[in-house]
C-alpha cells in the first residue's frame, strides 16, 4: 500500500475565539464572511475576512450545523431536535422541521447545504456508549424532510464532489467514509460504496470538504490530523495539526485558497487538555489548492 506523504505547512491560529467544540466552518463570499459554531456554546460566529471583527450570537440550544440561503441575512441552522431558518438582522428562528424529537439519546449533527438546494444534516447518538440509532436527512425549502441513511452513529463528513454527482458521508465511530451516485435534479442517492476506513491512529472522520481538484479533505479527530483524498479514494496526503482534535476543514477567501480547520477542547482528558491550550482555536493555512463555492438553500 502506497504510504500517503506526511505534509508539514506552515499553520496559523486565525481566531483567539475559543470554543468547547468548533465546528461547521462556512464561507460566504457575498459578505465576506467566515462562519462556525460552537456546538456545547451553543453561539454562532462572524468573522468579517477583510478585518478580522468577529461577531457572536448566543442560540436557545446546541447548534450541530448550518448553512447559507439564498437570502444573504438568513441562514438554516440545525439544532438539538428541529430545523429553522435564523434571520440574523433579528435573531429570530422560524421553524420548519422536528427531527428526532421524541428520542433523547440523539442530536443533530453534521449538516451542509446541497447542490440540490436542499439541507442535508444527520443525527448522532448524543451518549457515551454510541450506537447506530442516528440518519441523514434530506430537507426542503417547505419543510418536507427525507430520511435518506438509516443506520449511523454518528453522521459527519458531508461534502460533493466538483461535477455534484457524488456524495460523501462519513459515519464517524466505525470509521468509515462512504460515497453514493448523487442525482441533482431529484435531490435523491443511490449506489452505495465504499470510500475509505479510518482507524483511531489514522484519523476517525469527523467533518469533511472537498477541493477543486475532487479531493476529499477529513478532519481526522481522533489523531490531530487533516487527511487528504484521492477520488479513488487513496490516502494521499496527511497535515498534522498542532492540536490533538481537529473537527471540520473549509475552504474560504476571496480566492477560496485558504484552509481554514475548527477543533475541539478536550474536556473530558485533563492532561491533554494541558498539554494543548489552543484547543478549540481556529486555524488557517495555505493548502496550494482552492476549494469549491459553498451551495445556497432555496428559500
Amino acid at each position: 500500500m502506497t504510504q500517503p506523504d506526511f505534509i508539514s505547512r506552515s499553520i496559523t491560529r486565525l481566531s483567539d475565539t475559543r470554543s468547547d467544540l468548533a465546528e461547521c466552518p462556512t464561507w460566504d463570499g457575498r459578505s465576506q464572511t467566515l462562519y462556525w459554531c460552537d456546538i456545547l456554546g451553543k453561539q454562532l460566529i462572524a468573522r468579517d475576512w477583510a478585518s478580522g471583527t468577529e461577531t457572536i450570537r448566543a442560540l436557545p440550544d446546541v447548534i450541530g450545523s448550518f448553512g447559507l440561503t439564498m437570502d444573504p441575512g438568513t441562514l438554516i441552522v440545525a439544532l438539538r431536535d428541529s430545523v429553522g431558518l435564523l434571520d440574523l438582522a433579528s435573531g429570530d428562528i422560524a421553524a420548519l422541521v422536528s427531527i428526532e424529537a421524541d428520542d433523547p439519546r440523539t442530536r443533530l449533527n453534521d449538516g451542509k447545504v446541497g447542490p440540490d438546494g436542499a439541507f442535508w444534516v444527520g443525527t448522532m447518538d448524543d451518549r457515551p456508549d454510541r450506537k447506530p440509532i442516528g440518519a441523514l436527512y434530506r430537507i426542503d425549502a417547505g419543510g418536507g424532510c427525507t430520511r435518506v441513511i438509516e443506520e449511523v452513529t454518528v453522521s459527519n463528513g458531508l461534502a460533493w464532489s466538483p461535477d455534484n454527482k457524488t456524495l460523501y458521508h462519513a459515519d464517524s465511530r466505525p470509521g468509515r467514509i462512504e460515497t453514493w451516485d448523487f442525482d441533482v435534479a431529484s435531490g435523491t442517492i443511490s449506489n452505495r460504496h465504499p470510500f475509505a476506513q479510518m482507524t483511531n491512529e489514522s484519523g476517525r472522520p469527523d467533518g469533511g470538504t472537498m477541493d477543486a481538484e475532487g479531493h476529499y479533505w477529513s478532519a481526522g479527530v481522533s489523531a490531530g490530523v487533516v487527511n487528504r483524498f484521492a477520488p479513488d479514494g487513496t490516502l494521499t496526503e496527511t497535515l498534522a495539526m498542532p492540536v490533538p482534535r481537529p473537527t471540520m476543514p473549509c475552504f474560504c477567501g476571496p480566492d477560496l485558497d485558504t484552509l481554514v480547520i475548527t477543533s475541539l477542547r478536550p474536556l473530558a482528558d485533563a492532561q491533554m487538555l494541558a498539554d494543548y491550550p489552543d484547543s478549540g482555536l481556529v486555524f488557517s493555512l495555505s493548502p496550494g489548492v482552492s476549494g469549491l463555492p459553498g451551495h445556497l438553500f432555496r428559500l
